[in-house]
């Protein structure tokens, strides 16, 4: 096939499955649009490349396939560094475009020259430099082996504008089905044998779920394994909703009970971070044998010592549990126990779930916005303190239909992975939560949702401040020296409205559902996203919360 090489770039994402294509518009990369349009991939354009690149994210996220943004040079790659580096932080498969100047004028000083590849190289898997037309193809099946492999994680290919404009013969297109494998690691025989024995023997077995998990093919492993041999079990990131809420195993506000006691826990596909305080004993029972799951060897023993490691995909490993581990051990007193724990730890929300004030109190609001959450419903969460609360009360049902911004912490996220959500998964509702710091990030990113008939519904919890920032600030320097986290209550529903989208103004907790059901309705009525912006009062739930 003879073709520029913008056609080549469309034609080899093409054969990858691509089918949308982020992106925010520049000169160096204009040849991949056109390309585009020949094999029928959708071009959605953003109005700043950080959101392209978190549609990326976002779209792995909602498929379990890597997705792909283009962004022009200079400014267009440093913008979505961010994405980039959110990405690699939550171990999420994106394959990220960017322009170039002409590999003739390198370094001459054209329009928007920089080295991007020094600078992106340290927050992706791999970082490429294409110089010849004729290898365009090869390097996109590279970029999405390299992105699924191992952990998953963003691959940068750079593709100066020559390179783009160039025209070349390009017969043997890589295909998916040979140049790379869908086979994931299983559990060393020797290692897992000391899992079992472990497990057999455990009187107090806990199990946190992460990540990793979403990008298991065996997604029924865990409930199969619980089925078998119940125990506590905690999942947090792209896990959630990996059990549904009603499970008799399934904990959110018991684990720090649960691993004071515990005897052995399974740590599958997620690090001893800040979410398990590092694993540091007074969180942690000191003489709980720990079985440690991760698909990159060198996060084994990373933070705190384990007495089994496995590195291995997660969901292998709970197959082969379900499958080796004896049944009949129930764990019945043991899981009464965690029960009371979490029994009352949500019994010290329901007040505030109940309450009724004006203005309404933040969990109420998340009590509310649940009824609206069905099987099929993603959640997408940006911002920090209104987020962590709808977090503990918003029940999704499958991984991948809640998307946070994880454990690089960014704000900002929410545009990009709502849209991307909502193209994906077309007959599923999408709900963005967004604090009011958040959703002033990205608001424009309403204007390109309208333009493009991408609806989802945008529930803000205002409270005209950077609350987990400043409930701290307050108290270690006290409210007279509480500065930069102070904001207004801003109509976010009038910006909403400018931009031609649907908007409404809450204040009453009686003002809740009947704006959040007129909100939907017009959403999916007219095919443009809605905001609900809701005046919320302070709470205490999330008093003292301050994770670093």
């Amino acid at each position: 096939m003879m073709a520029h090489g913008g056609r080549i770039v469309a034609e080899a994402l093409h054969r990858e499955g691509v089918t949308h294509l982020f992106t925010l518009c520049g000169g160096h990369i204009q040849n991949i649009y056109d390309g585009c349009l020949d094999v029928g991939i959708r071009v959605v354009d953003t109005r700043h490349e950080q959101t392209a690149g978190h549609a990326a994210d976002g779209w792995a996220r909602a498929t379990g396939q890597p997705g792909v943004c283009a962004v022009t040079a200079g400014p267009g790659v440093t913008d979505v560094v961010t994405a980039l580096a959110n990405a690699q932080r939550g171990g999420v498969p994106m394959v990220c475009i960017g322009g170039a100047g002409p590999v003739l004028l390198t370094d001459r000083g054209s329009l928007q020259d920089m080295n991007h590849i020094d600078l992106v190289k340290s927050i992706t898997k791999a970082a490429y430099r294409i110089v010849n037309t004729d290898r365009l193809a090869e390097y996109v099946s590279t970029a999405f082996r390299v992105a699924m492999s191992g952990v998953p994680g963003p691959v940068y290919l750079e593709m100066p504008l020559d390179v783009l404009m160039n025209f070349a013969d390009v017969s043997d297109f890589p295909s998916p089905a040979v140049s790379r494998t869908a086979a994931q690691p299983a559990p060393d025989p020797t290692e897992f044998a000391r899992a079992l024995e472990l497990f057999e023997k455990a009187e107090r077995p806990v199990a946190i779920i992460g990540s990793q998990f979403r990008w298991s093919r065996d997604l029924a492993s865990l409930q199969d394994l619980l089925a078998r041999y119940p125990m506590p079990t905690f999942v947090n990131g792209m896990a959630r909703g990996a059990l549904p809420p009603e499970h008799p195993c399934f904990f959110t506000r018991a684990r720090r009970a649960a691993l004071a006691e515990a005897d052995v826990v399974l740590m599958c596909g997620t690090p001893f971070d800040f979410r398990v305080d590092y694993g540091r004993d007074g969180t942690w029972n000191p003489n709980t044998k720990i079985v440690k799951v991760d698909r990159d060897a060198t996060q084994i023993g990373h933070n705190k010592p384990v007495d089994v490691g496995l590195v291995a995909d997660t969901g292998l490993v709970l197959r082969s549990l379900a499958e080796g581990l004896p049944a009949g051990r129930l764990h019945e007193s043991w899981l009464a126990t965690i029960r009371r724990s979490e029994e009352k730890s949500r019994a010290k929300m329901i007040p505030e779930m109940e309450a009724h004030s004006d203005p309404p109190n933040p969990l109420r609001v998340c009590k509310e916005l649940d009824r609206f959450v069905d099987d099929d419903t993603v959640v997408v969460g940006d911002g920090g303190d209104f987020v962590a609360t709808a977090a503990y009360v918003l029940r999704v049902r499958w991984p991948g239909l809640w998307m946070d911004p994880g454990p690089l912490g960014t704000l900002g996220v929410g545009p990009g992975y709502a849209m991307a959500a909502r193209l994906a998964r077309p007959k599923s509702r999408v709900i963005a939560v967004y604090g009011d710091g958040a959703f002033g990030l990205h608001a424009m990113e309403l204007e390109a949702m309208a333009r493009q008939k991408i609806p989802v519904v945008c529930v803000i919890g205002n409270d005209a401040g950077w609350t987990q920032i400043r409930r701290g600030q307050v108290e270690f320097f006290g409210e007279e020296r509480a500065v930069a986290t102070g904001l207004a209550y801003t109509r976010y529903d009038q910006v909403a409205q400018a931009l031609g989208c649907h908007g409404e103004w809450v204040e009453t907790t009686d003002g809740i559902a009947p704006a959040l059901q007129r909100a939907f309705d017009a959403s999916e009525r007219d095919q443009v996203p809605a905001v609900v912006n809701i005046k919320i009062a302070s709470s205490e739930f999330r008093k003292g919360s301050i994770s670093v």
